[in-house]
């Protein structure tokens, strides 16, 4: 369910939050009419962004919804929800994403997956990940064996990199993945005029991806002896933040050159909530109102470059060592636990993979775009007021 968009509904408004969910539950359905309950598990909020790009180019309408039954992640309320090739694409995506993913577990043997019986297993539904995959693909004119390729390359492109290759250099699979979905969605919603900035779009939201990946795991990853593209290459956070802002802008400008029916929540996606991702990870977020960007959390003793406490070192007892993530199936299990009871909505909550701290989706409300209703209800993103930068 976790990705880099992972926007407020206190932010997006009752209109936008409403389009918002119909893609997110669309993408759910979609993946359980494809490759049944079991494939529920992998809807994420990144795939989200194909089928809400689809909708934005070719309208609800012609984009198709459908009114879905009762669901206890939704409290047992009917909604309305897309369901036309956009969910189908954005379900294909995220199934040969997922099965990629799972493999890699596998590989690792990360927690239970150090079992044979259950790796196994494991192993049997990424199989059955692919093949729904590539028929979904296959049902809306896609090749998936774009989206293969580019991770089957993956680990030959990090094995090569060393220190003084350009990061730039791992993150091209997933920015040619990223980008072929991108433009797809071009031909789906019938402006084949818009496929080269979407690729565009695709290609730097890819970067973003993997960038922001390394950037959050690179302390766990040092800690464990995992490989980290910024570790191995020797790249700088600085650097890394450069690029990512570069990204970021690209984005927007590429989107700028795509001809939408309504744009608005795509919008808001991949600039303004991308933008809040990057701040997350470079720890910039709770900076925002002008504290310094880069100095340690108020009374957290522990942080980097915190003053001594008064009492000396030995008032205050060592930070807890970091736990162990959990596996894919545990994790899964947890997740499924804390959606149905909102843990993860507001407040803080444990990662149900990572079991790391985070940030629920409303804990970061209270921002600038607070001072008017831009970004939904009838305006143009942004262009009602002044706060934003658009």
């Amino acid at each position: 369910m976790f990705g880099m968009v992972r926007p407020c509904t206190h932010r997006l408004g009752e209109r936008l939050t409403a389009q918002w969910m119909a893609h997110l539950c669309g993408l759910c359905l979609a993946l359980r009419g494809q490759a049944g309950q079991f494939a529920r598990v992998v809807t994420n909020y990144d795939g989200l962004v194909i089928s809400v790009l689809t909708e934005a180019q070719a309208g609800a309408e012609r984009a198709g919804r459908r009114r879905a039954g009762p669901c206890a992640l939704r409290g047992m309320r009917r909604a309305s929800v897309a369901e036309g090739d956009g969910a189908r694409l954005a379900a294909a995506v995220s199934l040969i994403l997922a099965s990629a993913k799972t493999r890699d577990h596998v590989t690792d043997q990360d927690g239970l997956l150090a079992h044979r019986p259950v790796a196994a297993a494991a192993r049997r539904i990424a199989g059955v990940w692919d093949k729904e995959g590539a028929r979904a693909g296959a049902g809306v004119g896609f090749d998936t064996a774009l989206l293969v390729g580019a991770v089957e390359r993956q680990p030959g492109v990090e094995a090569l990199a060393g220190p003084g290759t350009p990061l730039l250099a791992v993150t091209e699979p997933t920015e040619t993945a990223t980008a072929a979905a991108f433009a797809h969605t071009a031909h789906l919603a019938g402006i084949p005029g818009n496929a080269a900035p979407l690729a565009e779009a695709g290609r730097l939201f890819g970067r973003l991806a993997h960038l922001l990946d390394a950037v959050e795991d690179q302390e766990k990853d040092a800690a464990s002896g995992a490989w980290n593209p910024l570790t191995a290459t020797g790249t700088p956070r600085a650097e890394a933040r450069r690029l990512a802002a570069d990204a970021l802008h690209g984005i927007r400008l590429a989107l700028d050159e795509a001809e939408f029916t309504d744009g608005r929540l795509a919008h808001v996606l991949l600039v303004h909530e991308l933008g809040r991702s990057v701040e997350r990870a470079f720890g910039e977020e709770r900076h925002r109102h002008g504290a310094e960007a880069y100095g340690p959390a108020p009374g957290n003793p522990y942080a980097p470059g915190a003053p001594p406490h008064p009492g000396g070192p030995g008032d205050l007892p060592p930070p807890p060592p970091p736990r162990e993530p959990r596996g894919l199936i545990p994790g899964c299990l947890v997740f499924v636990g804390m959606a149905c009871t909102c843990q993860m909505c507001c407040g803080t909550y444990e990662g149900p993979w990572s079991r790391r701290r985070r940030d629920g989706m409303c804990k970061s409300c209270g921002d600038c775009c607070e001072c008017c209703s831009c970004c939904s209800d009838g305006c143009q993103c942004c262009e009602c007021c002044g706060c934003c930068d658009c």
